[in-house]
């Protein structure tokens, strides 16, 4: 169990969040009264009813229900909604940086333009700053089992507005969809000067996790569990640098570990690797960013690790140097109040 001193110490931690999908905070209220506002018939009626849907056995029943409620965002002001909604509960949880992903080629498919979804989220960030003092940006994410011509016609349609993105990055299914289908895509995303991420390395192997770094050429790999199977790549990203953001609550809901346990984030640690730790989807996993600590408290971790995965974060961030030196000067506060150091 979390004790009162552990519970205050992972709130006051100042975390960075690098591994949030903004579409995976839709509550399944406010879905409800998305669709409700828009006009949009859900197969549930009831808030129990639309629960009951949220017992995943894979990835792949999870992204079922996961699509289909984005499917009541259509408005800039939805995206608003669901961007400070997010932010309130990061806030809550002690959150100083988050870098979001979304996902504009599902929304386009959905008839929604480009510049609607932006405008709502970066309209959501900029209150959610002023309100909460949280900085931030925002990662498009390729959609990997969509045509990859789709992807690259998604990436024409943004470089108008790269100026207003973080970067791009890779998700939903990962089998059958390996990083190499993306090369084209990627380098042109370099291009533009936008920073690349993706996912790997969660169901696919950990042969993923080197053709996103060969050939994507990525700055960070979303989850990365699967490292741990081949001890040359776990050299290979402690020297150099390359950091993993792990979600504990989502591979313990989605089935990719059975038991926080089994996670091999001690071995990360250990090996030197920059492992951090986010919420993924945290409206479908069971928690936001604190509960993924406190998670990993109760499977035997300690304040001194959850703190070494916070210092992750804020070096692995994409933020720039003044806001960097302001997260490590408050994080050398934290250790000096709860590690005595």
């Amino acid at each position: 169990m979390v004790t009162a001193l552990e519970h205050q110490a992972i709130l006051d931690l100042p975390k960075t969040e690098l591994h949030i999908h903004i579409e995976g905070t839709l509550e399944p209220e406010l879905a409800l009264e998305l669709a409700a506002r828009n006009g949009i018939t859900l197969p549930w009626s009831t808030l129990e009813e639309l629960r009951a849907q949220y017992d995943f056995v894979n990835l792949q029943s999870f992204l079922d229900l996961y699509y289909q409620l984005m499917s009541t965002l259509r408005t800039a002001q939805d995206f608003r909604d669901l961007m400070l909604a997010y932010l309130e509960h990061a806030h809550h949880d002690g959150i100083r940086h988050a870098e979001i992903f979304f996902d504009p080629q599902v929304h386009i498919n959905n008839g929604l333009e480009f510049d609607t979804v932006m405008d709502g989220l970066l309209e959501g960030l900029s209150i959610g700053r002023e309100r909460y003092g949280i900085t931030g940006g925002l990662i498009a994410c390729i959609v990997r089992d969509l045509p990859v011509t789709s992807a690259m016609d998604t990436l024409k349609a943004l470089e108008s507005r790269r100026e207003d993105l973080l970067g791009i990055g890779l998700d939903s299914a990962e089998v059958g969809y390996p990083p190499s289908l993306f090369t084209e895509v990627f380098s042109r995303a370099r291009e533009l000067g936008l920073h690349v991420v993706a996912h790997a390395g969660e169901e696919g192997p950990a042969s993923y996790v080197i053709e996103a770094l060969d050939q994507l050429q990525v700055e960070r790999i979303d989850h990365g569990i699967r490292c741990s199977d081949d001890q040359d790549l776990m050299h290979r990203l402690a020297s150099s640098d390359i950091a993993l953001t792990s979600c504990p609550l989502s591979n313990r809901r989605l089935q990719v570990v059975q038991d926080l346990r089994e996670l091999p984030l001690h071995q990360f640690l250990e090996g030197g690797i920059r492992v951090t730790v986010n919420s993924d989807d945290p409206a479908y996993f069971g928690g936001y960013l604190a509960a993924n600590y406190e998670a990993l408290i109760d499977s035997g971790y300690s304040l001194r690790e959850c703190a070494a995965f916070c210092r992750n974060g804020i070096e692995a961030s994409f933020i720039g140097n003044r806001r960097q030196a302001v997260l490590f000067e408050e994080y050398e506060r934290w250790c000096a109040q709860y590690l005595n150091e």
